[in-house]
């Protein structure tokens, strides 16, 4: 029989004192492995649904990335059921939007449609689960996209090439070395047996989760769950992915030449794993850091000093230790080492002086309001929860934020900067722009994957 919970609980997400979110979640694995997830919320008559496969770019091996991103568009090309363009038609059809993306530990797809729509949608997805069209005509015509999708987001683009940059230098072993969309040469090898073998590792039920959240009554659609999704075979496991880094034992420059009209700075450190005691640590170390305009490094870097137009802080969480970075961009006639001193300074401060509780107080704050604003709609508390189950291990993980945050204090962040954020862990990309008749888009690197 199906595994099942009923779980009612509650999210503590705004300040002391405020009225709680309560978030139920129906859970139950299939006996063919697939794991569910339903949120009822009849706020408006709309579901969203998610299937996140445990298929990113760290399950891909050398001579082979890109092939996790590839599989997102390849997905879109219907199945046995429905054929070519019919997954896109149907969708839109019932006054639906569909997408997906691929990150670094997996990729998934996501529909926002009418409730009246849930038993096409469900169909839709069982059948490309169950039997995409892996044709040559298929693979030649994604790797086509996706090849231009890797020139316009990497090779043309400056913060593309620093983001890049930045992972090979700091990653050596890992399979998060690799950007997500992949090696151009790697995009062009992949072969139709390779995406068939690919697909039926990684596209099964035991290695998938489907999040549904809306306006659901649970009992209903997890009946029709049961009849899509009961008969897609389970699959031999996924062999694990060996994701060892060794320490990193001293600094690793790198400079970038781009077309760009100022030098910009791309600093990055390995973090922890986003299920690690010291993940909220740096959570709350990136809002005292790059959050808004009264964070350390605006006030030190933009308003006091004036060596930079912009700075941001962030600390990727991953199913593998990922990076911490802080990205900061030249004022005209400032140069890199500018923005170098400076960071310096405010990392060293933090590494040693206490901070204040006002200071601690408002980057928790900040969390709370990050996290309230990612489950306000139903696509996002499905986003959500299946993010959790995939990258953590439990969707619940997310019901124990605000208490894991609220536990940081002064002499946790002053110990975790001084171990993590150390000279001889970083990895330093410098921007030294380069005379073009063609401008570049220059922006800051973005975390998280491709679409």
């Amino acid at each position: 029989m199906p595994r099942r919970s009923w779980i009612l609980l509650a999210l503590l997400v705004l300040p002391r004192g405020a009225r709680a979110i309560e978030l139920p979640v129906v859970a139950e694995t299939l006996p063919n492995g697939l794991r569910v997830l339903l949120h009822e919320d009849h706020s408006t008559p709309v579901i969203s649904s998610y299937v996140f496969y445990r298929s990113g770019s760290r399950n891909e091996r050398r001579s082979q990335t890109g092939i996790a991103h590839l599989f997102e568009h390849m997905m879109f090309n219907g199945g046995k059921k429905f054929g070519p363009g019919k997954f896109d038609d149907l969708i839109e059809g019932n006054g639906g939007s569909t997408n997906g993306y691929t990150t670094r530990d997996y990729t998934a797809y996501l529909n926002n449609f009418p409730k009246e729509a849930l038993p096409v949608v469900l169909d839709l997805e069982s059948d490309r689960m169950a039997n995409l069209a892996l044709t040559r005509q298929n693979l030649e015509q994604e790797r086509g996209i996706v090849m231009e999708e890797r020139r316009l987001r990497i090779d043309d683009q400056v913060s593309g090439v620093m983001n890049e940059a930045l992972y090979l230098h700091a990653f050596v072993e890992s399979p998060y070395r690799w950007n997500t969309i992949g090696f151009m040469a790697d995009i062009r090898r992949i072969t139709l047996d390779e995406a068939r073998a690919y697909f039926e590792t990684y596209y099964a039920p035991n290695n998938a989760t489907l999040v549904l959240a809306g306006d659901l009554e649970p009992g209903g659609a997890m009946a029709l769950v049961r009849r899509y999704f009961r008969s897609i075979r389970r699959r031999p496991p996924p062999a694990p992915v060996e994701a060892s880094e060794p320490p990193q034992d001293g600094e690793r420059r790198v400079v970038v030449r781009k077309n760009a009209e100022l030098p910009a700075v791309l600093i990055g450190w390995h973090n922890a794993r986003a299920s690690d005691a010291e993940r909220p640590v740096l959570d709350v170390i990136e809002h005292l850091l790059g959050a808004g305009d009264s964070s350390r490094l605006h006030e030190d870097l933009v308003r006091t000093h004036e060596v930079a137009t912009g700075v941001e802080a962030n600390n990727d969480w991953g199913i593998d230790p990922d990076l911490f970075w802080i990205y900061a961009q030249a004022r005209p006639r400032k140069t890199a080492a500018d923005l170098e001193k400076r960071i310096g300074v405010v990392l060293g401060r933090l590494a040693t002086d206490p901070v204040p509780e006002a200071e601690l107080r408002k980057a928790k704050n900040l969390l709370r309001a990050e996290l309230v604003r990612n489950l306000k709609t139903v696509s996002g508390k499905a986003n959500q929860l299946g993010f959790f189950e995939t990258v953590l291990g439990d969707y619940r993980a997310m019901f124990g934020l605000e208490d894991v945050w609220e536990k940081v204090g002064a002499d946790d962040v002053r110990r975790v900067a001084a171990a993590y954020l150390q000279p001889a862990r970083r990895t330093v990309v410098i921007l030294e722009p380069v005379a073009s008749g063609h401008p570049v888009k220059d922006e800051p690197p973005r975390a998280g994957g491709v679409s």
